[in-house]
Formats: C-alpha cells, structure tokens, sequence
C-alpha cells in the first residue's frame, strides 16, 4: 500500500478528518488528493475592470482548492443540529455538537480567537418573528469572515504541510476495490491505501454520482434549494445582525405552504458569482476586516423543492433553472424588487437610479422569465414578512440577484461511522448529502478519523 490513508477533497471535511488523523496516528502514511490548486494560488481572475464575469477556468478558484468551496465563503461556522445537515442523525445530537464545538476551538487556536461568537439564545428577535409568523432556529456563529477564514486554513495547511503528502491540481478519476484496501486511479499515475475518505463537497456531486454506481453503493435523492440573493442597505437588517450576524428565518407561504428561509447573511458584505460545473450563480461574502466591508448587507431566500418517483434528478432540475439565467442575461441576472412586483424587467438606467449601489456587476433583467412561478411568489411573500420584523426589505430598490442554488448530492448510505457498505471506504461532507455546512462537513471529518485512530490501534 502506498498510504495508509488517501483522503480525496481538500475540503473542510478533508482537512479535518487529516488534521485529526495527524494528532492521533501520527505514524500513519496520509495523502490528500485535491482537483483545485494550493490556497496561494486561488485567485479568481474577475476584477471588475479587465475581467467583469465568469471566463469558466478549467479549475475554479472559488469553487475548488485547499479550503473547497468554504475557503471564501464568509467563514460562517454554525453550531447547531437545527440546520446545516444530518449528521446528528448517524451519530447522535450530543455528538454532533461535541464535534462542532472541537472544530470552533481548533479555528480558534489557529487564528480565528478573536472573531466573535454570536447565540439566538434568550433572543428577544425571536419573539418578535414568532409574533409575526416567522420562526427563527436556534444556533451559536463564529463569525470568522473570508478574511479571517483565509488565515485559519493558512495555519492548519502549514501545520500538516510536513506531515501528510499534498496533491494538488490532482482530480481522481475513479476508485477501484482491491484486496485489503483500494487503488484510486488520476490522470498519471494510481495510488493504494487500506482505508479511503471520500470528501469531494457539492461541486464533486457528478463524480461521487458515478463513483457510487461503478461501486454499487445504494443512494437516494436529495432536495435542492433554488431562489435569489437579496442585497439591502445595511441598515435595514442591522438590529438583528448586530445582535446574532447570521440568523436563520423560516417562514411558511400562505399560499402554497412552501417553505422559504434565509440563508447566508452577510453583514456589510458582497454578493459574488459562483461556478458550479460551467453554471454560473450567486453567493455572498463578508469580511470581518471593517476596511473590506461595503454599505449593504445580502442573503439568499431559499425555497426547497423535494421531488417524488419517478423523477430523481433534482440537482438537474435546478441546473436547467440556472442555465436559463445564464442564457437570458449572460450570467447572473439582477432585478429591483419594485419592477418585479410592477411586472416589467429592470434596465441600467434603473438600477442606476436606485438608492442603492450593487456590489457584483450582474445583468438588469426579469427573474419571472427564470424562476417558476411558485417559486417566485413564495419569495416575494418572504420579503413582505421580512419587512415586518426589518422595514425596508420590501423596498423598491431593493435587489434581487438570480439566480441562487444550492445543489445537494443525493445521500450516500453510509452507517454510523460514515462508513459505505465497502469495510474502509468513508464518505463525508457536503459529498455525502448529509452536510450542507462548514461546521458540519468538518465535523464529518473528525468523527471518520477518530474511528479509523482506534481501528488502527
């Protein structure tokens, strides 16, 4: 055997689980496969002068690479079972949490102590949305920012550096069962090891999709989560962000009873694109450092759509809803919640004229020529019971950006070990289906390592 153990994504479950794994088997042969590049060398070319959109590199900075899809994120780490994912369900709430709280202390020895962390707890905004049909989730937030995120993942890569072997720009085509263990074949060459960690995040859905068929490991299909990023002055959501920074809101549509939540909010962030396999979306980041900050604040509105037999495909489903984005407006589409109300697409002169200045150059347009229209209406209903609890949300310059999805890999069968039906074959992360969250993928990972230290002794 080449390794002990290959761990394929240098994503936040990735990292855990060799991070782990170094501080309880240190004698252990470890290697990290990663398709993207080293975090030095992430650099999304759009500048917003020379470049102004997506030019789809062969690897996506953003996307892929030491750190995975979080590495510029807004660092959020939510300690919580209410949201985030499953993983309380395989291992138990208690657990979960326990994790969660290990992975907030190792941020924090490692460059994020003085980030903040923020409770719902005894929250009188919880009261307030109660009282007006809206239900906060309960959740303690280290706030890190894609700063200060930066610098945690520069110390934890530092510190493994040496002790497991790094392979970068390294995408994994397959991996194949041997006796006693398995080989996974790249580009070049093949490697073996006794025990594998699959962590290869929601951008790696395609691929864990045809790895599970090739190694018959039983699945089922998950949700997505489609709708749009709404970006407001700060000022309008900042008695509640000053207070919690990240709330989570559900709320329940009269009409359909649809479920509608925020999703990450971003304090005095940007709203960015996204490339998840050539779609082009939206997503948001903030900065602790009150030098990189802007004057508006962004979230997403999510609506969830879970589909029934005989149709699977729901990450398709949401592909062919971005993909109509990407066709009308080039990318991502940028629309005044005014004209949309009023029925009419939103143009520059518009969007120059509004008392607010957007942060990412997206294209004026009509998202009702995107979106479905329960979709759309659900969304439109949220804002109208955001605007009871923070008045100005349904503002007419308010902005909305389309589209936003979250794609989830259908969920592996895994155990309680997050061990696939093949003895030594683990499945974590975002790649699993059963996290959806910083907190929770990298608690994924430490909970398989911990497993495999006291398998190996």
């Amino acid at each position: 055997m080449n390794y002990d153990v290959i761990i394929i994504g240098a994503g936040p479950g990735g990292i855990f689980a060799a991070y782990e794994l170094v501080q309880l088997a240190p004698q252990m042969k470890i290697a990290v496969f990663e398709a993207g590049h080293p975090l030095k060398n992430r650099r999304c070319p759009i500048d917003g002068d020379k470049i102004k959109s997506c030019i789809s590199c062969k690897s996506c900075s953003i996307m892929s690479g030491f750190g995975g899809a979080g590495a510029f994120s807004d660092g959020k780490y939510n300690i919580t079972n209410d949201f985030g994912g499953t993983l309380y369900e395989y291992i138990g709430k208690k657990k979960a949490l326990e994790l969660m709280h290990y992975v907030d202390q190792i941020n924090t020895r490692h460059g994020g102590a003085d980030c903040k962390l923020y409770s719902t707890a005894g929250s009188h905004f919880k009261t307030l949305c109660v009282q007006n049909d809206l239900h906060l989730l309960d959740a303690s937030v280290r706030h890190l920012g894609t700063d200060v995120n930066y610098v945690v993942l520069e110390n934890i890569y530092n510190l493994l550096k040496d002790k497991v072997t790094f392979f970068f720009d390294t995408p994994v085509q397959s991996v194949e069962k041997i006796g006693g263990g398995y080989r996974i074949h790249c580009d070049d060459a093949s490697y073996t090891c006794e025990k594998c960690v699959i962590s290869v995040g929601r951008i790696g859905s395609k691929w864990m999709e045809r790895v599970c068929r090739e190694l018959s490991i039983p699945t089922k299909s998950n949700r997505v989560d489609i709708g749009v990023r709404v970006e407001l002055p700060a000022e309008v959501f900042s008695h509640i962000t000053d207070a919690l920074y990240e709330s989570k809101i559900v709320y329940r549509t009269k009409q359909y009873g649809d479920r509608v939540r925020t999703f990450c909010m971003n304090p005095r962030g940007a709203v960015v694109n996204e490339n998840t396999n050539g779609i082009i979306t939206v997503n948001g980041h903030s900065y602790a450092d009150p030098a990189k900050q802007t004057e508006n604040t962004n979230f997403a509105l999510l609506v969830a759509k879970h589909f029934s037999e005989p149709f699977k495909d729901s990450n398709g489903y949401g592909e062919s809803i971005a993909r109509l984005s990407n066709m009308l407006g080039g990318g991502v589409i940028v629309q005044r919640f005014g004209d949309l109300i009023r029925g009419r697409r939103s143009n520059p002169d518009r969007i120059e004229e509004a008392f607010i200045t957007p942060t990412l150059k997206a294209t004026p347009g009509d998202l009702s020529l995107v979106l479905p229209k329960r979709i759309l209406d659900g969304i439109i209903e949220m804002i109208y019971a955001l605007d009871k609890v923070a008045p100005g949300t349904a503002n007419d310059d308010t902005l909305l950006y389309g589209v936003e999805v979250k794609f989830y890999n259908m969920e592996v069968d895994v155990d309680e070990t997050l061990q696939s039906c093949h003895d030594g074959l683990y499945i974590i992360g975002d790649g699993s289906g059963i996290t959806h969250s910083l907190s929770h993928a990298s608690a994924s990972g430490v909970h398989v390592a911990r497993n495999i230290a006291a398998r190996r002794s």
